[in-house]
This record gives structure tokens, C-alpha cells and sequence, in this order.
């Protein structure tokens, strides 16, 4: 299978779903379905919402998943896939589930001694002040969401049972990893390749979902700033990272830098948003990707990585 023979048959967005970054999956997929057609594919959007959507894949020949969170980038709708023997967008079942989940994702990487802030996992019984006497000021996170939904930094004990409690809310495993006071970085990732990196800056706080998808004054440098050997080494991080996990096709890798100019791992994103304000078309563009370029390329290098698996 080639990409000529999917531009002749039918390719399926999978948009909407049912997780707390559904209505960010909604716009992501109108943008790669409008995309998608412009690159002279034809196009079916189906919302994973609908009970139907199975019976509307009967004849699909690709899905472009573009699911974002819970559900559609943990592994689940791609094991669906694979049951039905559909080839599909981005990394297969276990390199989504990994990395979905923070928490086993900071202990792979750990044990392969990539770098990452120290963590530890938090539960009703958790110590908070032992917790901050071993980390000092700490981001919470939940372990299986994305889009820095109920994330929180605590620097007390009130603190941090209070994020603790918040990021609970969302029904995964939480962690607490030690706070990097520094700038964010991202790399978007095609195929084998690590695109341009974007320094990230919100005008209030962290990069949490009202910078990433509301906000308006959310400052993004591209070129990021970084010399052309600080460049080259984020680059081969965030490869190694999104390798690390069994990923494949196309993600975006994100890292925080500290005090001492090191780069630490924070997140693979296996099913990046594809909004206007999203970063991975940003960073394509810089790369002289076009859109319709991008989600072409897309397919291709899933294409290859079906083949692979």
C-alpha cells in the first residue's frame, strides 16, 4: 500500500471523541480534513462520539486519527484499528499508550538514561511535606492527560494537596515532578526527522490549555533562539525520546531547559493538536512544510511504519 492508492480510495478523520480536549480535536480535525481534501484526498469526518463510527469505516482505506487525549491517543481506538486491520496516522498501540502515560514514560527514560525531572507518584497517603523536602517546589500533573489539563505547581503542603486533588479529578494516577525553572521548548517530529525547535512563552503562568488554545499573546519563537549545537542536540533528544517509546510517524516531544542549561524530557505528544494555534504545523512551516505538504507526509510515514509493525 502507497500513498497513491490511499489518494484514490477514502481517508477517515477521526475528530470529536469524548475526552476533555474534544472540542480542540473538533477544530484539529476540520484544519487536517480541510487539509487533506485541498491535497486532493477524499475525505470523511467521522466524531468517535457518534455510536456508530465503526460501521462508518467500512470502506475506509486509511485513518487519519486525530483524537486527541483519552481514548483516541492511549492506545484504545488504535487497538480498534489494528482489530480491524486498518492502517492509521501515527505510533501504534504501545508506543501511544507509553506514552500517554507521564508516569511510565519518565521511567523509561529514566532507566535509559535520557533526562528527565525526578517524580514520584502521588496518593491519598503521600507525605506532602516529605514530598517538597525531597523536591522543593514541584509541578503536579495527572499521568494519563494531555494538553496540560489539570496541571498545578505547588510550593506548600496546602499546595500541593490541592493540586493533588485537582488533578485527581480527571481519573488517571498523579504525579509530582521537581519544578524546572526555566524556558519550554518543543520539537515537533516527522518520520525520522525533528523539525525546526519553538521556544514557548505564555504571558501569564505556564503553557497550560488557555495559552496553548485560547489565549492570544502567547509569544512563540521560531527559530528559538538556540545556537546551531544546542539545536542539533534538542533535536536528537526529542528523536531519542519519541524512539524510546515506540513511536512512530509524527508527534511532538516537549522539554523544559534548567538553571544549569540541561534539557529534561517532560512529554511525548503521539496525536499533536492541528489547530491555528498548533505547533506542529507552526514548526512544518518553518521547515518549509506546507499543510497540505504535512498531512501528507504524515500518512506516508505511517504508511511505512504500518508496514513495519
Amino acid at each position: 500500500m502507497n500513498i497513491e492508492t490511499i489518494r484514490h480510495g477514502l481517508v477517515a478523520v477521526l475528530l470529536g471523541g469524548e475526552s476533555a480536549e474534544r472540542e480542540v480535536s473538533l477544530k484539529s480535525g476540520d484544519t487536517v480534513a480541510r487539509a487533506l481534501e485541498s491535497a486532493g484526498f477524499r475525505v470523511r469526518r467521522i466524531d468517535t462520539a457518534s455510536r456508530d463510527w465503526l460501521e462508518r469505516l467500512e470502506d475506509v482505506g486509511f485513518v487519519f486519527n486525530v483524537l486527541h487525549g483519552p481514548g483516541g491517543e492511549d492506545g484504545t481506538v488504535q487497538g480498534a484499528l489494528e482489530t480491524l486491520h486498518l492502517p492509521y496516522s501515527g505510533s501504534g498501540v504501545l508506543g501511544s499508550a507509553l506514552a500517554m502515560d507521564k508516569r511510565r514514560s519518565k521511567q523509561l527514560w529514566l532507566g535509559q538514561g535520557l533526562p528527565t525531572a525526578p517524580f514520584e507518584e502521588l496518593t491519598e497517603e503521600s507525605d506532602w511535606d516529605a514530598v517538597l523536602e525531597r523536591f522543593g517546589k514541584v509541578f503536579v500533573k495527572p499521568a494519563g492527560e494531555g494538553s496540560s489539563i489539570g496541571m498545578a505547581p505547588a510550593a506548600t503542603p496546602a499546595e500541593l494537596a490541592e493540586a493533588y486533588l485537582a488533578a485527581r479529578a480527571h481519573g488517571t494516577g498523579v504525579i509530582a515532578e521537581r519544578f524546572i525553572d526555566g524556558p519550554e521548548y518543543t520539537v515537533a517530529i516527522l518520520g525520522d526527522e525533528a523539525l525546526p525547535s519553538i521556544r514557548l512563552e505564555a504571558a501569564e503562568g505556564f503553557y497550560d490549555y488557555h495559552a496553548k488554545y485560547i489565549a492570544n499573546d502567547t509569544r512563540y519563537e521560531i527559530p528559538s533562539g538556540l545556537d546551531a549545537i544546542d539545536e542539533a542536540a534538542l533535536g536528537e533528544l526529542a528523536l531519542a525520546a519519541f524512539r524510546s517509546l515506540d513511536c512512530h510517524g509524527w508527534g511532538r516531544v516537549d522539554v523544559m531547559r534548567d538553571l544549569l542549561h540541561g534539557f529534561q524530557l517532560l512529554e511525548v505528544n503521539t496525536v499533536p493538536g492541528m489547530t491555528d494555534h498548533s505547533l506542529v504545523p507552526m514548526a512544518a512551516l518553518a521547515a518549509g512544510i506546507s499543510l497540505e505538504e504535512l498531512v501528507t507526509r504524515i500518512i506516508a510515514e505511517s504508511l511505512r511504519a504500518w508496514g513495519v509493525r
